[in-house]
């Protein structure tokens, strides 16, 4: 039988949420290392790269991060070459450069190899559906803001 605390756990997607997020951030940090950048700016490098010369306000929209986040990005990616900025008026249109398609490239191999470490431990099954379904929870909450 579960415990009282184990049951308020369990019940509260924030904790058992930010539980997951901190060993699944673990286990990114080993298999996406690209020296200075987070395994969070694969993502960014990602989006960008099926959405080339993407706006930097749908780019934000897309990884639901606020203006000041994207630039921070975007100046530390921009620095490294790994994109560039082309202002057209008052829109910022984001592209990867060469070394950025590279990086995306390494990155879809780091990103099987990280799927197949924690697809061991949970199951190829699981491991798909509870992405699957992380993805549909995050999208309707982002409906309701």
């Amino acid at each position: 039988m579960k415990n009282e605390e184990e049951e308020v756990l369990i019940h509260c997607l924030y904790f058992t949420a930010s539980r997951f997020a901190r060993n699944i951030t673990k286990l990114a940090e080993k298999f996406l290392d690209a020296g200075e950048l987070a395994p969070s700016y694969f993502y960014m490098i990602m989006v960008v790269h099926f959405h080339p010369e993407i706006t930097q306000k749908e780019l934000c929209r897309k990884l639901s991060i606020a203006p000041s986040t994207s630039t921070r990005f975007i100046d530390k990616l921009e620095k490294k070459q790994l994109v560039s900025r082309k202002m057209s008026g008052k829109q910022t249109f984001i592209s990867l450069t060469q070394e950025g398609e590279e990086m995306y490239r390494q990155f879809r191999v780091s990103i099987k190899e990280l799927f197949d470490d924690y697809s061991e431990t949970l199951g190829r099954d699981f491991s798909l559906n509870l992405s699957r379904m992380l993805h549909e929870a995050s999208n309707k909450l982002e409906k309701e803001e």
